[in-house]
């Protein structure tokens, strides 16, 4: 069945002062089929809001994550998934069996059992940023000062990056992130730094290995040291900027439902109530396929909404509300099926010491403004908190 007129949306989907996800998410899943929408180059797509459309759409063998193919939706030039002659070894673009290559050397450095050997770095790690906050004064910026340096710092000790560079890489990855604020040449630039960066710290490594990431990659010999630019590129960008989104945005939500201060199950619920990577997943049709009832004609784009689906009222109860203790947990906020993220591990426990740590020692923790107030990131592939002011009671 194909649905011959269906909705037409405008691109992007996300507007300045509008809760997220937007509201009309939900008029997307009560349309039969899918919706339509041009991105801002033109290009159709079409958009997946439905949780059980949103997983099929993840393993589909007619749908591909190659930006090689035609209709590819990629937002900008810049913006979206490059292709392999751009940044090779950038996995997330590619499709089995090129993609198992290098997923099968990565997940070995984010077992459950190495991230609990993490542990205490990452517990170090967060006890020094919170230091920091209280010897500073009564008041920060949450997120500059504390949600982006959490992941910045693990993921250079991960890979090995001495953390004086930390700022480079925050700096480089807001500007390759940015929808708006950011312009095509300014996203290219950024990604030439840092890929410079990475590219002499794969060579330092390959002439005085570390126990670290990158050198134990190197050792392996199954990726290449061209291809090894990207993937450490990926991990960056994927590692960092979503961490941080999460961190910043289960703290405003737990100052807003301080029941739930001290309670585990809050960092599943705020990846699903938040969704920050909504917009990431992008997909073409490579042979005509159906989803929905929708005919999706080979070359054309899919975007499946990971708010949309982790906000579906089929599949979650009232899922507006903020619930830790719901049991419905099939959220897709890391993806799903081969391409779900490498790292869910090693978030959630930076999300988990994140929160217990800094509520624990600044009991006295509130915003400095109003929630309608902060600055939200709409202009993003990644949804969070440009900046957060938070004040407590001087010891």
């Amino acid at each position: 069945m194909t649905h011959a007129d269906p909705m037409v949306v405008d691109f992007p989907l996300r507007k300045p002062g509008e809760a997220f996800p937007p509201p009309r998410y939900t008029t997307y899943r009560e349309q039969e089929g899918l919706v339509l929408s041009y991105l801002p180059n033109g290009n159709k797509c079409w958009l997946v809001t439905r949780h059980e459309d949103v997983r099929a759409v993840f393993t589909n063998p007619k749908i591909s994550s190659n930006p090689d193919h035609k209709g590819f939706p990629n937002i900008s030039e810049t913006m979206g998934v490059p292709k392999q002659e751009q940044i090779p070894g950038w996995f997330v673009g590619m499709d089995s069996p090129e993609h198992d290559r290098f997923r099968k050397a990565l997940i070995p450095e984010f077992t459950v059992r190495r991230v609990r050997a993490m542990r205490p770095a990452i517990e170090e790690t967060v006890d020094k940023l919170i230091d920091e906050l209280l010897a500073s004064g009564n008041s920060a910026d949450l997120v500059a000062d504390f949600a982006l340096p959490v992941p910045s710092l693990v993921i250079s000790a991960l890979l090995g990056v001495p953390p004086v560079d930390r700022d480079f890489f925050e700096s480089r990855t807001r500007t390759l992130v940015a929808i708006r604020s950011s312009t095509d040449q300014q996203r290219d630039t950024a990604t030439k730094e840092l890929l410079r960066y990475i590219n002499r710290l794969i060579d330092i490594k390959s002439k005085w290995p570390q126990d670290d990431l990158v050198s134990r990659l190197l050792a392996t010999g199954t990726i290449a040291p061209h291809e090894l630019s990207g993937v450490l590129l990926l991990l960056l960008i994927a590692g960092h900027e979503t961490t941080a989104n999460n961190i910043a945005l289960g703290v405003m939500t737990l100052l807003q439902n301080p029941q739930w201060i001290g309670d585990d199950r809050v960092v599943e619920e705020t990846l699903r109530f938040h969704s920050v990577a909504d917009i990431v997943s992008l997909r073409v049709a490579v042979e005509d396929v159906e989803i929905a009832g929708q005919l999706v004609r080979a070359g054309e784009g899919i975007i499946p909404l990971v708010a949309a689906a982790n906000h579906d009222e089929k599949v979650f109860a009232c899922p507006h509300a903020f619930d830790p203790s719901r049991t419905d947990r099939h959220h897709v906020a890391f993806g799903y099926g081969m391409h779900q993220c490498l790292g869910q591990n090693l978030v959630r426990v930076e999300m988990e010491i994140a929160y217990r740590r800094l509520f624990e020692r600044i009991p006295t923790l509130r915003l400095a403004v109003p929630v309608e107030e902060l600055a939200f990131k709409h202009d993003v592939v990644l949804f969070g908190l440009h900046e957060m002011p938070v004040q407590w009671e001087s010891s």
